[in-house]
C-alpha cells in the first residue's frame, strides 16, 4: 500500500507512474475522500476540545452552586454530533482504504519503460540449448510414454489442469523439492519453514492478492479462508504486526508448499502439461531487509534462484519486467525463463521481486535501528526457487534421448537413490 502522505504530495507523479504501468486510477476520488475525512476529523477534534473545556466550566459552576443546565444540554447535543461524525469518519476511512488497497506499487526508477511482456529486455542468457538429432518431444508426451505423468486420470479425480505423478515422476518431483531446499538452506543461508497452506483474508490483503485478485484464488466454502497461491503469502505474514531488530536483518526464509490458482482469464494459454496448473509445487524464497540493502538483496535472491538451474545444467535467460508487465505489488522484478526445446521458447520458472515497503505497510512489519527512536517499515522481497513442476518439465524436455529415455542430471542422482535415467 502506498503511503497516504506521499500520495497527497505527489498526485501528479503517481498518476504518471500508473500510466507507465498501463493502468489508471481516479486519484481525484482519493483526494476528495481524503479531504472530506480530514475535515470530519478536524470537526471532531474541535468538538471534543469544546466538550472538555465546557465540562471543566460546568464542574466549576456546580461547585460554586450555579445553574449549568443550559451548558449541560449544549454538551449533550455536542456528544450526539460527535457520535454522528464518528460514523461518518468510519465510512470515509473505509472508502479511503478501498481506494488505497486498489492502487498498485510504483515502479522503481530503474524499471524499463514498456507496454507489455513483449518489451521486457533480456538481461542475460546462460547455457546453450541442446542440439537434438531428432524432433524433441513435449514433456507431456514424454511423461505419458515413460508412465510417470497421467493428466487423464487426474482429470477424473478432480478436473482439468491437475497433475498426477507415478513412480519415477513422483520421486523426481520429491527429489527436486529436497534438492532446492537443501541448496537454499546449506549454501544460501535461508531458514526453512513449513507454513500453513490455508490463510485468512487479512494475510491475503497484506501481500496484495486481495482485494483486487479474489477471482484468481480458491476460497473455502463457509470459511473466510483461502488456499495459498504461493508460499509468499504465509511466509511474509510470519512477521505481520511485529517490530524486528535491525541486527537480525535480513531475515531469509525458504519454504516448500503446494500452490493453488484458479488462473482466471488464462483462456487456454499454456494449459497443456505442467506449465499452468491449478495445483503445483513450488519452493519459495522470502526476505525481510532494511530499505538501503533491499536492491542488493534482490540481486542475491536472483542469483540464488539461478543457481538451481545452473546446478541442473538447464539453459535459461533472465529478463527484467518493464513497467507495463510489472506485478501489482512489485517495485522491480526479474523473471528467470528456462529453455523448453519441444516448444522452442523460454518459459518463466521464477519471478524475483522487491516490493519495497508496499507489503510491509499493509502488514505493519517494522524494524528498529540501534540507538534510534521510532521504527521504520522493512522492505520485503520474494522469488521462486523454483517452480517444481516447471523444473521437472524442463528436465524431461532438455535431457530426453532419441529412445524416449530421460537422463538424470548429476546433481539429482543421489536424491533418486542412484537412478541415472528414466527409461520407457
Amino acid at each position: 500500500m502506498l503511503e497516504i502522505k506521499f500520495l497527497r504530495q505527489n498526485l501528479s507523479d503517481v498518476q504518471k507512474a500508473l500510466k507507465a504501468r498501463g493502468q489508471s486510477a481516479d486519484l481525484h476520488a482519493f483526494q476528495k475522500c481524503d479531504e472530506d475525512r480530514r475535515m470530519i476529523l478536524q470537526e471532531i477534534e474541535a468538538l471534543r476540545h469544546q466538550r472538555n473545556v465546557v465540562s471543566d466550566q460546568i464542574a466549576e459552576m456546580k461547585k460554586a452552586g450555579e445553574n449549568a443546565d443550559i451548558l449541560v444540554a449544549e454538551m449533550r447535543d455536542v456528544s450526539i454530533r460527535i457520535k454522528e461524525l464518528d460514523k461518518d469518519l468510519t465510512l470515509k476511512q473505509e472508502q479511503l482504504d478501498e481506494i488505497l488497497l486498489g492502487l498498485p506499487n510504483l515502479p522503481h526508477s530503474t524499471v524499463p519503460m514498456g507496454k507489455d511482456e513483449s518489451e521486457n529486455p533480456v538481461i542475460k542468457t546462460v547455457g546453450d540449448p541442446a542440439q537434438f538429432g531428432f524432433d524433441p518431444k513435449a514433456h507431456w508426451e514424454l511423461g505419458q510414454m515413460l508412465g510417470i505423468l497421467d493428466f487423464e486420470r487426474a482429470a477424473k479425480i478432480t478436473g482439468s489442469r491437475f497433475p498426477l505423478y507415478f513412480g519415477a515422476g513422483a520421486k523426481l518431483e520429491r527429489a527436486l523439492i529436497n534438492f532446492m531446499l537443501d541448496i537454499h538452506t546449506t549454501s544460501h543461508g535461508y531458514t526453512e519453514t513449513l507454513p500453513p497452506f490455508i490463510v485468512n483474508r487479512q494475510s491475503m490483503t497484506h501481500t496484495g492478492q486481495l482485494p483486487k485478485f479474489e477471482e484468481d484464488l480458491f476460497k473455502l466454502s463457509n470459511w473466510d479462508y483461502f488456499l495459498i497461491p504461493t508460499a509468499e503469502v504465509p511466509v511474509t505474514n510470519i512477521h505481520q504486526g511485529e517490530i524486528l531488530d535491525e541486527d537480525k536483518l535480513p531475515l531469509c526464509y525458504t519454504a516448500y508448499t503446494p500452490c493453488f490458482r484458479s488462473e482466471a482469464g488464462s483462456y487456454g494459454k499454456d494449459t497443456r502439461g505442467l506449465i499452468r496448473q491449478h495445483q503445483f509445487n513450488k519452493v519459495e524464497l522470502v526476505k525481510f531487509t532494511t530499505p538501503e540493502t533491499s536492491y542488493d538483496e534482490l540481486e542475491t535472491l536472483l542469483a540464488d534462484a539461478e543457481s538451481i538451474l545452473q546446478k541442473l545444467q538447464l539453459p535459461y535467460q533472465v529478463v527484467e519486467l518493464c513497467t507495463g508487465d510489472l506485478g501489482f505489488s512489485a517495485a522491480k522484478t526479474y523473471d528467470i525463463e528456462v529453455w523448453m526445446p519441444a516448444q522452442g521458447v523460454y518459459r518463466e520458472i521464477s519471478s524475483c521481486s522487491n516490493f519495497e515497503d508496499f507489503q510491509a505497510r499493509r502488514a505493519n512489519i517494522r524494524f528498529k535501528r540501534k540507538g534510534k527512536k521510532g521504527t521504520e517499515l522493512v522492505h520485503t522481497l520474494n522469488g521462486s526457487g523454483l517452480a517444481v513442476g516447471r523444473t521437472l518439465a524442463a528436465l524431461l524436455e532438455n535431457f530426453q534421448q532419441s529412445d524416449g529415455a530421460v537422463v538424470i542430471p548429476d546433481a539429482l542422482v543421489s536424491y533418486l537413490g542412484g537412478m541415472e535415467k528414466i527409461a520407457p
